[in-house]
């Protein structure tokens, strides 16, 4: 096991979410000498876990969902050792008022015409509704949107979309995956979605799922940078830093942290405030001024009895769009499914059912009250799954994530900051950063991964930490 030489460089690196633990974990195997600081007292960031004080549970502070295309995060779970802790499936089940299923799945079709089959049979979309998705869809395979070209919506209607095919396909799908609404988000990546999920290969639009609490999953990599001669220190906020000739000072709880490097892969109201008064950060600050957030809403219920036989499935035509059925796939490890096989075929004991229901850019929420959105929650969820309307709620939580994500408007690409700063010494990470992916796991691991990179060249190493981009499959090779 490689440890870091006590003579090695030193790394702070503050912030233990997604991005900070990448760049943290990629740092200790390159063998510098890690302290990792996260002010709450637990890892993960906006992708954790805690015990809730009002439910008496373990919840997630939101459902956190991967795809097979998704290629760093898989590494970095590969990396710290987890990688079977995550549930793969194959099948979209979408679910309309009144109960009717239809399901999305791959074939034996080659890419992209890999799920046509079951998309020509799916009852929740017309005739005409599926051809013009097929047109849209031809369209993708060009080159992607400039992402100041304007809103989805507009493309959308620009190539033809009918409103039915905008709500049950492109609207469920991209606001759930951006986090915002389709007329406010950017071309480019909700072309980008389509692209590298639907059409690139059926292993890119595999759905993965945390088997285990988030906060497990990522206290794994804790572990990895201790292994390697690092520290990792909960319930530690950094307040601010100043960049010296030789290194950078940490003021944390009015304690002083010398270190060679650092990096602040926190999001980016967090790093505004931490910012020196000094004439390089105006530059930054203005950039991380023209962003703006996006809130996601987790309504979650505990009932007396098995509510469904579905592990997941995406609800049309009301607010809540997603429900997962966490006492189903939250099982050992030893029962998780090879990404290659159908997991979504397994079916839970009888006995109580844990419901999470999501609510993406759930901005008419935020000013709801509790119990007005569980009464929103469980009377649209009964609808979908008749079974509620038999069941007793145990128990039930709601959590808001008010600033969740940054929002992909159009434009925002041009004031995404690299993983360099103003200063020579410091680096950025997060999802908002620029990495050419949106604010997602994905993304927020690429920007771990490339503030390593950086921190290294400025140390005079070379190292390469990204991972490549899931190649394309079928006819993809050849159009895409």
């Amino acid at each position: 096991m490689t440890r870091a030489h006590t003579d090695s460089p030193t790394v702070a690196v503050v912030g233990g979410g997604l991005a900070g633990l990448a760049a943290a974990c990629a740092l200790a195997e390159a063998g510098f000498r890690v302290s990792l600081f996260e002010r709450r007292p637990y890892l993960g960031g906006r992708a954790s876990s805690y015990q809730h004080p009002g439910a008496g549970e373990v919840v997630d502070n939101c459902q956190h969902v991967l795809l097979g295309c998704c290629t760093n995060l898989i590494d970095f779970y590969r990396r710290t050792g987890v990688e079977q802790k995550i549930r793969w499936y194959r099948r979209l089940t979408f679910i309309e008022p009144g109960g009717r299923r239809s399901v999305i799945e791959p074939g034996v079709l080659p890419a992209p015409f890999h799920s046509s089959a079951s998309f020509l049979k799916a009852a929740c979309l017309s005739l005409a509704d599926k051809l013009a998705i097929a047109r849209a869809m031809l369209a993708l395979m060009g080159p992607l949107p400039a992402d100041d070209a304007g809103p989805f919506l507009d493309w959308l209607r620009a190539h033809g979309q009918t409103q039915r095919a905008i709500q049950h396909f492109w609207k469920v799908v991209l606001v759930s995956a951006l986090n915002e609404d389709v007329e406010r988000m950017s071309s480019r990546y909700a072309a980008l979605v389509f692209r590298e999920s639907f059409l690139k290969s059926p292993q890119a639009g595999a759905l993965g799922l945390p088997g285990v609490p988030l906060s497990e999953l990522y206290g794994a990599a804790g572990e990895y940078i201790e292994a390697r001669g690092g520290q990792v220190q909960m319930r530690v906020a950094v307040d601010s830093f100043r960049a010296t000739e030789d290194g950078v000072v940490l003021c944390a709880g009015g304690n002083e942290i010398a270190c060679h490097y650092a990096v602040l892969a926190v999001p980016f109201q967090a790093l505004a405030e931490l910012l020196p008064p000094d004439a390089c950060q105006a530059p930054l600050r203005a950039e991380l001024e023209r962003f703006e957030t996006s809130p996601i809403t987790g309504i979650h219920f505990w009932f007396d009895r098995q509510v469904t036989d579905l592990d997941h499935a995406v609800l049309l035509d009301r607010t809540i769009q997603w429900m997962f059925h966490k006492s189903s796939f939250q099982l050992p490890v030893s029962s998780f499914q090879n990404p290659a096989r159908n997991a979504g075929d397994s079916k839970p004991e009888p006995g109580s059912s844990y419901i999470e229901l999501v609510v993406s850019s759930s901005k008419e929420l935020i000013e709801k009250s509790r119990q007005e959105i569980l009464e929103l929650g469980l009377r649209e969820l009964a609808e979908f799954l008749p079974e509620v309307k038999n069941a007793r709620v145990l128990k039930s939580t709601v959590i808001k994530e008010v600033n969740a994500t940054y929002s992909p408007l159009p434009g925002t690409d041009a004031h995404r900051p690299g993983q360099s700063s103003p200063w020579a010494r410091v680096f950025l990470a997060g999802d908002w950063t620029a990495t050419g992916w949106p604010a997602t796991m994905e993304g927020a691991v690429r920007s771990g991964y490339l503030a390593a990179e950086a921190l290294l060249r400025a140390a005079g190493r070379e190292g390469k930490f990204l991972v490549d981009d899931l190649p394309a499959g079928g006819l993809m090779r050849i159009i895409g």
